[in-house]
């Protein structure tokens, strides 16, 4: 009989979403007749830009010749996307390698992966609430976890304690789920902390394209030694809607180099290409050469626009929570919007109210640990229409 991986029985029976499809399931198979509005999931629902949609065209009829046809590609990616991902980072004022630059089918699928390059006995330092990709893959491996709160007070932004070491620490900005944005000051805290203490930033940015701040950083390698410290996540999802489409890229710099117990030089950007040469065979050309579109100047605009629109619905949902007194994070630099459960309900138990009352799905705070038990989830990702009619349920509720 084979030994099993006995970490699996201490994660949560279902993963988050999971769970809510099929509490939204049965309610619907119960209640035919009813209207749910979905600002749960932060799944996009704007078509595609026609810049990302040219690409694709271009990318599929590339495979019709045999002078243009894509078979295998690099694993790194091809270096038509890793140029226009560093120019992108350029014209933000940050300068990044392209051959520092892995494209991936997301950051969801990086974030985890990242930490087969670590080894087990680490100490892994993540801010509650959180992301449960974060603790869900450290969970598979059994390793210790040290949670740093996110509270109202700290307004979800937690900051190093020097007295508490970690060797690799999750941070993400804009936040999921709590819409909360770091300032330069604030990451250089974090960066010189990583620094004193050896250890590696984990920075998920895949909400970055809606900081509208020109003085907030949209890359933790806008802060001086990052790359000393830092490992950078990022995806098209949110940023031009590849959601299902699936595109993402991870930034390790050559710089990242630690010592091994037999004293040997490690590099953290070759051990992430091996890695991904040995189980991942690459994001298709067809992907890559829509996403590179992206990032050209009409493409971009288009990205914008959709993101503009986007943001407009999470003023809608904001102006509601604030003529209802409710306080609430995010919704300004990020498409969520975070507040505390009406009446001092539970997350779960606000769910279901709001959900069999006004039909109208969120995502219970509880999730995304212990800090979030009395907070909810909104997204922005619904279209307007859908928003205000939400909107107009939730004031009728209270």
């Amino acid at each position: 009989m084979p030994k099993l991986n006995e970490n699996y029985q201490n994660l949560k029976e279902s993963y988050l979403f999971a769970e809510i499809a099929h509490r939204v399931a049965a309610y619907t198979k119960a209640n035919p007749d009813k209207q749910v509005i979905r600002l749960g999931i932060g799944d996009v629902t704007l078509p595609l830009g026609s810049c990302a949609l040219n690409g694709l065209h271009e990318g599929v009829d590339a495979m019709s010749s045999s002078d243009t046809f894509k078979g295998y590609g690099p694993e790194q990616g091809y270096l038509f996307l890793r140029e226009a991902i560093s120019s992108y980072y350029a014209g933000n004022g940050v300068s990044v390698d392209p051959g520092d630059i892995f494209i991936s089918d997301g950051a969801k699928s990086d974030t985890g992966n990242i930490t087969e390059l670590f080894a087990d006995d680490n100490v892994i330092m993540i801010p509650d609430p959180v992301y449960p990709v974060y603790v869900d893959s450290n969970i598979m491996f059994g390793r210790t976890i040290t949670y740093i709160d996110g509270n109202a007070e700290n307004n979800f932004l937690p900051m190093p304690d020097k007295n508490v070491h970690a060797d690799l620490i999750y941070l993400c900005s804009p936040n999921n789920p709590t819409g909360a944005v770091y300032n330069k000051e604030q990451l250089k805290e974090w960066v010189d902390y990583a620094i004193e203490h050896d250890a590696v930033i984990l920075f998920d940015s895949a909400y970055e394209a809606f900081i509208t701040d020109p003085d907030l950083p949209r890359s933790i390698f806008a802060v001086e030694g990052a790359k000393r410290c830092a490992i950078e996540f990022c995806s098209l999802s949110k940023t031009a809607g590849f959601t299902g489409t699936r595109c993402g890229y991870t930034i390790v710099p050559k710089e990242l180099e630690f010592k091994s117990s037999n004293g040997q030089t490690m590099s953290l950007n070759a051990m992430w290409n091996r890695r991904q040469s040995t189980k991942f065979n690459g994001t298709s050309y067809i992907i890559q050469s829509g996403a590179a579109a992206v990032f050209t100047e009409e493409g971009m605009n288009q990205c914008r626009n959709n993101i503009t629109y986007y943001q407009e619905n999470a003023a809608i949902i904001g102006d509601m929570l604030s003529k209802k007194n409710i306080p609430f994070f995010g919704g300004i630099h990020s498409p969520y919007i975070w507040f505390e459960c009406p009446d001092k309900m539970d997350s779960w138990t606000f769910f279901d109210y709001l959900l069999n009352n006004a039909q109208v799905v969120g995502t219970p705070g509880a999730g995304f640990g212990k800090n979030g038990q009395n907070y909810f989830r909104l997204t922005s990702f619904g279209n307007h229409e859908n928003t205000l009619e939400a909107m107009k349920r939730f004031d009728r509720l209270f």
